[in-house]
């Protein structure tokens, strides 16, 4: 049997990334957050920001480890799988990942330790800065993570030396087109992804009765930056569909499987793609809203397929449906969000049982729409590794077999399938021990602040 090592080497890389992605989805908001409660139990000394903060940790511990384990597994694969595309662009994307290491990741170990272990060997103020820089690091390493990705989408700065990238210019490299726009839209992601695990934890220990202050101030604390962070995303995701539509005309068209070239084209809501006709089915469109979205002008015009060769186009059917259902997971937080605070302002949003039972349930939203953006973004870049430049065909490693992926594939098939349910299953048991009510305020009495008192927590 023949196995064609080119769509193994690509089906490992999903299988691969896709569980990697969700652990910063969730760590890079983790820390921010955690840096949060640090600073309001550090200047209040307050004792309840102490017990969130610290619980938090402990769940920031195993999914920071995780990602670092899974995270290092890419390196390894691009080189084995992908070492013509490695050797095509090393001149650019090694520094730069080079440079992720050393102002990311050391920064991020240096403090890890004070910040896992630290909070009675510390004074406050270092704990309080170990989780700023542990937040830092996380950020720095988003930074060059989506520079470097940001580059394959829209390169900038290099040129072509015995088909090799060369740079030529580094600011232009790092800040290449699309890179402002979905690095924003990336950590604003990511923090979202975190606010409702938070909203989900809230939930939980409030449907249960468990926690009580806690759970009311976390749900609180999170509506408020939801309220903000979701419509900013909602703008951001915009401004990365401007930067497509002059930058990656056939990533657009794919994402909108617009086939013919038009002004005043309508919004295409849902439909099922028709590759080989070029044509979509069952269509439901809103007329001329397709231009004012996409070109900001009712008469704008957005370029189809059938203006670029086949060979060139993206695979329709995968862009075009992981886009819907990120923006239909986004539009749905949204709901939530403005419904909790709109019972905020009732005075029952601590108690609805309906909108709590939403917030537990609703922890994967967030991951469902990164998942979902990810696909977007990278099966929409097809058939291409460099947008334009390098295609997928030819970034293969030359000597690689089928069988050779099909071993491996399997191994991290196997081996994934049994640490993230283990690592999932630890984190389930630190959400359900709670945090710890005999945690001691000792910021507040070193700062010689006045710690509030640690009232009972209810019987489940």
């Amino acid at each position: 049997m023949s196995l064609d090592p080119l769509i193994l080497s690509r089906l490992q890389f999903v299988w691969v990334v896709a569980w990697h992605i969700i652990l910063p989805a969730l760590t890079v908001g983790l820390a921010s957050f955690i840096a949060f409660m640090e600073g309001l139990s550090f200047f209040t000394g307050r004792g309840i920001y102490l017990r969130i903060s610290t619980f938090w940790i402990r769940v920031f511990s195993v999914t920071f480890g995780m990602g670092v384990v899974s995270g290092i597994v890419m390196p390894f694969q691009i080189g084995m799988n992908w070492s013509r595309y490695a050797d095509a662009t090393a001149n650019i994307i090694s520094p730069m990942l080079a440079y992720e290491g050393l102002t990311a990741f050391f920064l991020e170990a240096a403090f890890l330790g004070v910040l896992l272990f630290g909070r009675k060997l510390v004074p406050p103020w270092a704990h309080f800065i170990a989780a700023m820089m542990v937040a830092l690091g996380t950020l720095l390493s988003t930074f060059w993570i989506l520079s470097v990705n940001s580059w394959m989408q829209t390169p900038a700065g290099y040129k072509i030396v015995d088909g090799r990238f060369m740079p030529r210019d580094w600011w232009a490299i790092v800040f290449n087109p699309s890179f402002p726009t979905r690095l924003g839209h990336t950590v604003v992601g990511f923090y979202i992804t975190t606010g409702f695990v938070v909203l989900s934890v809230a939930g939980f220990y409030l449907r249960r009765n468990r926690f009580i202050p806690e759970a009311r101030l976390m749900l609180s604390i999170t509506l408020w930056l939801l309220l903000a962070l979701v419509p900013i995303q909602i703008v951001l995701g915009d401004a990365s569909g401007l930067v497509a539509l002059h930058y990656q005309p056939t990533k657009l068209a794919g994402i909108e499987a617009r086939w013919d070239t038009g002004s005043r084209i309508p919004l295409t809501l849902f439909a099922i793609p028709d590759e080989k006709h070029a044509t979509n089915h069952d269509a439901i469109e809103v007329p001329v809203l397709g231009s004012l979205i996409l070109t900001h002008n009712a008469n704008g015009t957005v370029r189809g397929l059938k203006d670029f060769p086949r060979k060139d186009w993206p695979m329709v059917i995968l862009p075009f449906f992981a886009f819907r259902i990120m923006v239909g997971v986004g539009l749905l937080m949204l709901g939530i969000v403005v419904a909790g605070n709109v019972l905020r302002r009732h005075g029952s949003v601590f108690i609805n049982p309906l909108f709590l039972l939403v917030c537990q349930w609703g922890a994967p939203l967030g991951f469902i729409a990164v998942l979902a953006g990810w696909t977007t973004t990278e099966t929409g870049r097809q058939p291409w590794t460099v947008y334009g430049l390098l295609r997928t065909a030819d970034s293969v490693s030359p000597s690689l077999t089928g069988w050779n992926v099909a071993v491996s594939l399997a191994g991290y098939f196997l081996v994934y399938t049994v640490i993230y349910p283990g690592g999932w299953l630890v984190v389930s048991r630190i959400i359900r021990s709670g945090p710890s009510v005999d945690e001691t305020p000792r910021e507040a009495v070193q700062s010689g602040r006045p710690s509030s008192p640690v009232r009972p927590v209810p019987a489940e």
